[in-house]
């Protein structure tokens, strides 16, 4: 062919440093598009030698090559797949606007040619390169018995130069001269490495290679005798071209899914269990869920949930497919229809991504359900590590709320659980049952269950009940205390706490005493529902803003000093006089023994409590 020079034609103004600079977010996901436009190339002459269009030699193996020369900074993406003439060059390189995969689909929709899953966008995706490269060039040979090779040559994405290529194989390279920063990116990055991130599962062997490691190679079997060579073993493909999610469900072992987990995730701690997604409708839809085991601490949620589009890795996390409270899982999701804009990464706004997005949800809430029915001491056991996700997913969701609502646990102290249609509008709970013992073993002793929650997350969690349910209220074991009043007297009332004011030099201090029992200690603080959740409410507010500060007269601690007028030291301590400093000093001391069966008690309050312990000890006589 006549040599050509020319610039590209672009269908609307300015656009290629649009392309260049803001189409695709991180600047590694070019070798995606150049290998998804190999393996796209792949496809296409697959399909036209499945109707008979064109033949292949029997020993010839569709595969895309990937070699990096850091020496002379040249990065290479070659495939054995259908090539272009000349004018298909013209075609779906000059004019960006062009997509070949439609034109593909047009050209053979009548000659019975499967043509889904092709990606297309071959001229905007191969035009990334040029984010890395100073220039690139493409050779390339139709599968067509007559065509010419061709080669294509732009140094700035504009303006190209077209001639005859030496090519003798079909099939097409694109080789990059890296720019600085795109030999910074390989240093940095590596080939490999972004091969195996956007890569893993396409559908072709990817086979890297990295020069000057050849070289190495190649010197070292020379130097080899005979005798010594060892044997050449057969080069790998740097992804898995078959992903387990292809597979159906029923062919899929548990060992497979395992593996699958630990090599996609690199977590060796093996799965609690997991949700094989696989139907064609209403969705074209294919992956694995993962729940995972957490030990409840804030992980990273970054590559948790991996989205494909036909094989290809689109992103992790995308929130319009999956919610946030999914990426707690880990999986893979495949959804050959989504409806991506040109640079694969984003999703347009689409009806058919919001039903997607519900039907998922609606398929993890099934599972959850199927195996609180099927078997639930094994459920139970799973909710230490999956009640965290499925709180969040509540509070996150209502519909999922709405599936799952039957299935929440309630983990009682002292083993065992509850299902929300056995809570009432008394329902203790405490967040530290070591901490809270004594409030515990009150409960236990008037037949009362104490649930545990003790997450964070759970102040809100409760809340969120109580509102969908007006018939459950919780009560932390310790907001209550239960006994018969002894407040009749108001002048003894009134006269004790004004003592213990002045014991404990709190003068905001209320005071009440209960007929507890003689085997109960004799003071316990009481700390009113309400007063807790608004300080868990003020930490989480300084947390948001340190320097806020100001929240502590906003949000003030309500704790009541409950005297038992059963035990003999209150009994005492009510016919004393409250002007003598001994019978300040035990008022000190009980008080600070129910801060500290609270767990309220400060290191300082500690410290002083432990002397004057020691002290009256130090005067007890036999």
């Amino acid at each position: 062919m006549q040599k050509e020079k020319g610039n590209v034609s672009v269908t609307t103004e300015n656009i290629f440093p649009i392309i260049r600079q803001w189409l695709y977010s991180d600047r590694d996901i070019f070798l995606r598009e150049l290998v998804s436009n190999a393996s796209d190339a792949i496809e296409k002459l697959r399909r036209l030698v499945g109707v008979g269009e064109t033949t292949l030699p029997e020993d010839e193996a569709y595969a895309v090559h990937v070699r990096y020369d850091k020496k002379k900074g040249v990065l290479s993406v070659e495939d054995n797949g259908i090539g272009m003439t000349a004018d298909e060059v013209k075609k779906y390189i000059n004019q960006i606007a062009f997509s070949g995969a439609m034109d593909f689909v047009e050209k053979y929709k009548n000659k019975n040619i499967d043509t889904a899953g092709i990606i297309g966008h071959f001229g905007l995706g191969f035009y990334s390169a040029f984010m890395v490269a100073d220039s690139v060039r493409i050779d390339t040979r139709s599968w067509q018995p007559d065509a010419e090779a061709v080669h294509w040559l732009s140094k700035d994405g504009i303006a190209y130069e077209m001639g005859e290529s030496d090519r003798t194989e079909r099939g097409s390279v694109v080789t990059l001269q890296l720019s600085d920063d795109g030999k910074e990116l390989m240093e940095k990055e590596g080939v490999e490495s972004i091969l195996r991130k956007y890569c893993a599962f396409m559908p072709y062997p990817i086979y890297f290679v990295d020069v000057a490691e050849e070289k190495k190679a190649d010197k070292k079997k020379k130097a080899d005798s005979e005798e010594t060579a060892e044997e050449e073993s057969a080069p790998k493909p740097v992804n898995e071209t078959s992903p387990l999610w292809l597979k159906a469900p029923k062919d899929c072992t548990d060992e497979e899914y395992k593996a699958f987990y630990r090599d996609t995730f690199m977590d060796f701690r093996e799965p609690l269990f997991w949700i094989h997604l696989n139907m064609d409708y209403p969705f074209n839809l294919k992956g694995i869920l993962y729940f995972p085991r957490t030990d409840n601490s804030y992980e990273s949620l970054e590559g948790r949930i991996k989205v494909f589009y036909n094989q290809v890795f689109v992103a992790d996390n995308v929130k319009e497919i999956l919610p946030e409270f999914l990426f707690l899982l880990r999986g893979c999701v495949d959804c050959p229809d989504l409806p991506l804009n040109v640079s694969r990464s984003f999703l347009q706004n689409d009806s058919y991504v919001q039903k997607l997005s519900q039907h998922i949800i609606r398929k993890v809430a099934d599972k959850l359900q199927s195996l609180f029915e099927s078997d639930r001491d094994a459920y139970a056991g799973y909710w230490k590590d999956i009640g965290v996700f499925v709180k969040y997913g509540c509070l996150r969701d209502e519909k999922f709320y709405d599936r799952v609502k039957d299935v929440l646990l309630f983990p009682s102290v002292g083993g065992g659980f509850r299902v929300m249609s056995e809570l009432n509008d008394k329902t203790l709970y405490t967040p530290d049952p070591r901490q809270q013992v004594v409030y515990i073993n009150r409960a236990k002793e008037k037949g009362l269950q104490v649930a545990i929650l003790d997450h964070e997350l759970d102040n809100h969690f409760m809340s969120f009940i109580e509102y969908k349910n007006k018939d459950i209220h919780f009560l932390r074991v310790d907001a209550s205390l239960e006994g018969e009043t002894a407040n009749d007297d108001q002048e003894l009332l009134q006269s004790l706490e004004t003592l213990f004011r002045k014991a404990t030099g709190d003068e905001k201090l209320k005071l009440k005493m209960l007929a507890m029992g003689a085997d109960a200690l004799p003071a316990l603080i009481e700390e009113s529902e309400e007063s807790r959740r608004m300080e868990e409410m003020r930490k989480q507010f300084q947390r948001m803003s340190p320097e806020g500060g100001g929240t502590d007269d906003l949000f003030p601690v309500d704790l009541t000093l409950v005297l038992n007028t059963d035990h003999p030291a209150v009994a005492r301590l009510r016919a004393a006089d409250a002007e003598e400093e001994r019978v300040q000093t035990v008022a000190r001391h009980l008080y600070d023994m129910a801060r500290l069966g609270h767990g309220t008690l400060d290191a300082d309050g500690m410290a002083a409590f432990l002397a004057r312990s020691a002290t009256l000890l130090g005067e007890w006589q036999v």
